[in-house]
């Protein structure tokens, strides 16, 4: 191997554990609140209602956030934003941890979702620009995996808290610390793109590497390309692409049963089914343990099998998804096993598309609005807190359970729907090398 290639693949392994570490970093201090709202409501006295508008309002502005610095990441070196954004998000939890007065834990907790929206922007930007788009279904789902990774050691990690301190504002104190580790950490591994570092495109390394052969623009004129501004590049490769708008759509119904299963599966379980609070608990972690292979087999399906067309990978896994709801609705048991197996299968199939989604419209974007593009469809993505949290509350208490699971598949069936219009779609330079393969 030349000593080139053995540098371009030292820094795409290294750009790919440290955007992986950096979003676990996130996620410690993104998640800590779960665990230690019911030591707040006793310790303060603030109620459901005030801790769930918490998480609501926390997660509408998180989506909003993901579109803004989104437009800004496209822009701006992804080792500097990362890491600045982490380190005003444990500044945050410092804060929330150190307060007694609602308003002011909800502002700190608000000005945590801004900075958190600064955390997948600048991964989704160095991910498109250190791999090819034939590759990055694999790459995309193996770093997606931090979001499984993150949730399940924030409660591992708080649960040790609890432990030794016996307080809640510990689960703020130490991922925090964590998290100021991690700011360091990030502004140390992290780079630009592979151009910054003196290498060629990932395009041009991808094709060399593949055996394709790779012709020189012709600009016979000698002239320099206009530059577009930053409104132009945004309509041309985003707001006036159809297939991005519904992707988005998509992704909303895409998050819809994914939240409403993280958050109201072990109540469901108690409720409906009989289950012990402890084993629903034990029963709701298959739904992420088993959405890690999910992921990890949506990518190489993207990648090895649809030739980069991850919309079609989607489509499958949410009929999978539809299917598999109707069952576990359908099906009267309290059996442990047979909802562990449920919520496994459902884990598995909702996880791929909240995970192929990020690359397919980083494809369709292209690197010169890949973030932007990811922003754009986070904010659908967590537009669905509104259905998801006081929604099927409402609805639960209201009516019952069934009416709730007849609307998780009705939104898993919409999804399905709304991929079927985006089978195909890809970037113009990607959709011309899958009608004009190499041999």
């Amino acid at each position: 191997m030349k000593a080139t290639d053995k540098s371009y693949e030292y820094w795409r392994m290294r750009i790919l554990y440290t955007t992986m570490f950096g979003y676990i970093f996130f996620y410690f201090i993104r998640k800590n609140l779960s665990m230690a709202m019911p030591l707040i409501e006793s310790d303060l006295g603030i109620s459901k209602t005030q801790l769930g508008l918490f998480l609501t309002f926390h997660g509408l502005l998180y989506g909003f956030s993901r579109f803004a610095n989104g437009i800004i990441a496209d822009r701006v070196n992804p080792r500097w934003f990362m890491a600045t954004g982490l380190f005003f998000c444990a500044a945050a939890n410092f804060g929330f941890g150190m307060s007694n007065v609602v308003w002011v834990m909800g502002m700190f907790w608000v000005v945590n979702a801004w900075f958190q929206g600064m955390g997948f922007p600048p991964c989704a930007k160095s991910l498109t620009h250190w791999f090819a788009a034939e590759e990055r279904g694999v790459k995309f789902s193996i770093w997606n995996t931090s979001h499984s990774i993150g949730a399940g050691l924030v409660f591992l990690l708080n649960s040790g808290v609890f432990l030794l301190f016996h307080d809640w504002r510990y689960c703020f104190f130490i991922p925090g610390t964590i998290a100021v580790l991690g700011s360091i950490f990030l502004f140390e591994r992290l780079r630009d793109s592979p151009e910054s570092m003196g290498l060629e495109p990932v395009e041009n390394y991808y094709a060399k590497k593949s055996g394709q052969i790779i012709e020189e623009p012709k600009n016979e004129n000698k002239t320099e390309p206009i530059r577009e501004g930053l409104g132009q590049t945004l309509y041309k490769y985003v707001y006036s692409n159809p297939a991005i708008w519904i992707i988005s759509f998509a992704n909303f119904f895409v998050y819809i049963v994914r939240f409403s299963i993280i958050d109201w599966a072990p109540t469901f379980l108690k409720q409906a089914k009989g289950i012990d609070i402890i084993q629903s608990g034990v029963v709701s972690s298959c739904y992420e343990l088993i959405g890690v292979i999910g992921m990890l087999c949506s990518g190489f399906l993207m990648d090895k099998i649809f030739r980069s067309q991850g919309s079609k990978v989607c489509f499958l896994y949410m009929f999978g998804c539809t299917i598999t709801m109707g069952l576990f609705w359908w099906t009267d048991s309290s059996s442990v096993w047979v909802n562990a197996l449920f919520l496994a299968v459902l884990g598995f199939f909702i996880y791929g598309p909240q995970c192929l989604i990020g690359v397919v419209v980083a494809n369709i974007a292209t690197k010169k609005a890949a973030a932007a593009a990811n922003g754009l469809t986070g904010i659908f993505g967590y537009m669905s807190v509104i259905v998801t949290g006081w929604g099927v509350g409402f609805i639960a208490e209201k009516y019952n359970w069934n009416i709730v699971f007849l609307c998780l598949i009705g939104a898993s069936f919409t999804a399905m729907i709304l991929f079927c219009f985006v089978l195909n779609a890809a970037a113009p330079e990607q959709k011309l090398k899958q009608n004009n393969p190499v041999e």
